[in-house]
């Protein structure tokens, strides 16, 4: 009975990207990555996050972009233990409001920049109906009960769990161009990390029968009947037996959890850009790892398993970036990008060492402008996760992925741009093998299926 808390527990963990990016970040910061998927290179107003030293590479002016983006995500996993209710349990993740917001100025060589967005987590996930690790160890109680000589057919139980996680990232950076080649640019990311889960585990029921206890099949909470049979054993001078039962008592009974995860760290960056030609552009970037520290604000804790106060470390990785832009016409140009990921370097209290390789990205992307007012782009990327089998669980699961996205520019006037895009992410599912003692070993698997719309206004105020 005490896997039913631990499951509990863990779920309060989770907080899962929904987003492109590595395991904990996210990448899409801005409309022109969701419609190119490739923004490595870019000397454009984004480059304030993926390419500062790129800048300076714009004509001067002081400039504002706002980009939204409405993320819809479900995800799907399937437990194949023979003993529950239900196989498929489905989480609809949403953030309807995932906000960017860039500026920069821009006078001859130099460059200062701010940028604002969610850097991690970025949605809210909500499972009406629980999960495998919830549900697994209740479905196994009519078989304990009836190996006990109690028939108990099935089980009930009102399982619950959302959870949101937001990562707010502040930026400032300085780009300064070298010669006409080289600039180079240096920054400094306030990370503002806020978890909020909020779960239950309430009215856990079987349905036993047995004569002698008085028990004709009807459905009666679990915790009602282990308390009765803690009684009964007791009367009977088995107090290690009633002791037992009183124990399966506490765990079946309802468990709720409200707790706020809150914590902030500081992601220093470095950021170079090479221009051998006025047709091709690089575009590098490294940031350093984000020692993230969170504490808990418990509001309630039916499991005495979150102490008010207590705090655990849950780094974002650094990240190594590279891209390439290059101008085949002068009004069609391509991109390709890479992303790093040093996961198995961030300490995410012991997470990491479920981490066989980093993650990785490689995306290509191409852009045309049809006229003056109107250019369309696509794009296509693959990420690659690293992850091993043990770090594979219904509560934070990490899949490979293909990605593609399309989108439009539009010239409103010759200081004011709109952006429009979307991108659809498939993923390859993941599974893991399972081993329930005195059961045996039963497969269990996980997919995602990702929408992203996105809408930008970039305006130049001189």
């Amino acid at each position: 009975m005490k896997k039913i808390i631990i499951a509990f527990i863990a779920i309060l963990f989770f907080a899962g990207g929904a987003m492109a990016g590595g395991i904990l970040t996210n990448s899409n910061q801005s409309v022109q990555f969701i419609r190119m998927l490739s923004r490595n290179a870019s000397t454009e107003l984004d480059a304030v996050y993926y390419n500062p030293a790129g800048l300076v590479k714009m004509q001067d002016g002081f400039y504002l972009a706002f980009n939204n983006q409405s993320i819809f995500q479900t995800k799907t996993i399937n437990n194949q233990l023979p003993l529950l209710n239900e196989a498929i349990y489905i989480g609809d993740v949403s953030a309807p409001i995932f906000p960017s917001f860039f500026a920069s100025y821009k006078k001859n060589k130099l460059a200062i920049s701010f940028g604002f967005g969610p850097n991690s987590g970025g949605g809210s996930a909500e499972y009406k109906t629980g999960l495998p690790s919830f549900e697994t160890s209740i479905a196994q109680i009519p078989g304990m009960l009836t190996a006990s000589g109690i028939t108990t057919p099935n089980y009930a139980a009102d399982l619950y769990f959302k959870g949101s996680s937001l990562f707010w990232g502040f930026q400032l950076g300085l780009s300064y161009e070298f010669n006409k080649v080289i600039s180079g640019a240096i920054g400094m990311r306030y990370l503002q990390a806020v978890n909020d889960y909020d779960g239950h585990i309430n009215n856990i029921m079987v349905n036993p029968q047995s004569a002698a206890m008085g028990l004709s099949g009807n459905y009666m909470l679990a915790s009602d009947f282990f308390t009765s049979a803690s009684n009964l054993y007791a009367s009977m001078g088995d107090p290690t037996t009633a002791a037992v039962m009183a124990g399966y008592a506490g765990a079946t009974s309802n468990k709720k959890v409200e707790v706020k995860q809150k914590g902030t760290g500081y992601t220093p960056i470095l950021s170079l850009n090479i221009a051998p030609s006025d047709r091709l552009n690089i575009g590098m970037k490294y940031e350093f790892r984000t020692k993230l520290t969170l504490k808990n604000e418990t509001t309630e804790d039916g499991t005495g398993e979150f102490p008010d106060g207590e705090k655990f470390r849950n780094d974002i990785p650094a990240i190594f970036a590279t891209g390439i832009e290059y101008k085949l016409l002068p009004d069609f140009k391509i991109s390709t990008s890479f992303n790093y990921y040093f996961d198995k370097t961030a300490n995410r209290d012991g997470k990491e060492e479920n981490i066989d390789k980093n993650y990785y990205e490689l995306s290509l992307g191409g852009q045309y402008n049809i006229s003056d007012k109107v250019a369309m782009s696509a794009g296509i990327m693959h990420s690659e996760t690293g992850v091993n089998s043990g770090y594979q669980t219904d509560l934070d699961y990490s899949l490979s992925s293909n990605t593609v996205g399309l989108g439009a520019e539009f010239a409103v006037s010759s200081h004011f741009k709109v952006d429009l895009g979307m991108l659809y992410t498939m993923y390859q599912d993941g599974e893991a093998e399972i081993t329930y003692p005195n059961i045996g070993t039963f497969k269990e698997t996980y997919d995602k299926k990702t929408v992203i719309f996105s809408v930008g206004f970039m305006y130049q105020l001189f």
